[in-house]
């Protein structure tokens, strides 16, 4: 099997003395579009002793901030809480040989607005209105990453 040619460019906030400034522009506007897609992230968090933990999830992008949801208590929420560094894999469903790298930090975490951008998620990425699989008593978290990194192919 033939590979497509593939290019990789690399985006860094801390090129320039303004972070903030350059912020919008870390991720190129031509990877947005994965963001709409039903692309699951591999979201890389770290553990107490230093170690790569990785988890599917569903994420969001809301043209600063790189959301993803979960639950409070879970091991990438102890995570996050512990240490905000962060990195994220979107690789595009319809061409594996696209994909978005964000490396960033979790600028902040909050429960409000996390109930309805589930059920945001579970819309976009299984086509139904409520999140079918919430557990009694799970409150779930809004994360908001903020990227200084990032690496795109194809």
């Amino acid at each position: 099997m033939q590979h497509p040619q593939i290019s990789t460019q690399v985006y860094n906030a801390n090129a320039t003395s303004n972070v903030e400034d350059f912020m919008p522009q870390v991720i190129p506007e031509k990877y947005l579009d994965l963001f709409q897609k039903r692309a699951f992230a591999s979201l890389a968090t770290l553990m107490p002793d230093g170690s790569p933990q990785v988890t599917p999830v569903w994420c969001d992008y809301d043209g600063e901030h790189v959301i993803f949801n979960s639950a409070r208590g879970r091991q990438k929420d102890r995570n996050v809480r512990r240490d905000p560094r962060v990195a994220m894999a979107l690789i595009d469903p319809e061409n594996p040989y696209r994909y978005l790298e964000i490396r960033g930090r979790v600028v902040e975490i909050t429960e409000d607005g996390a109930a309805e951008h589930i059920n945001k998620m579970a819309k976009k990425y299984l086509g139904v209105d409520k999140y079918p699989y919430s557990q009694p008593g799970e409150v779930r978290v809004l994360y908001k990453i903020r990227p200084e990194h990032a690496t795109v192919m194809g």
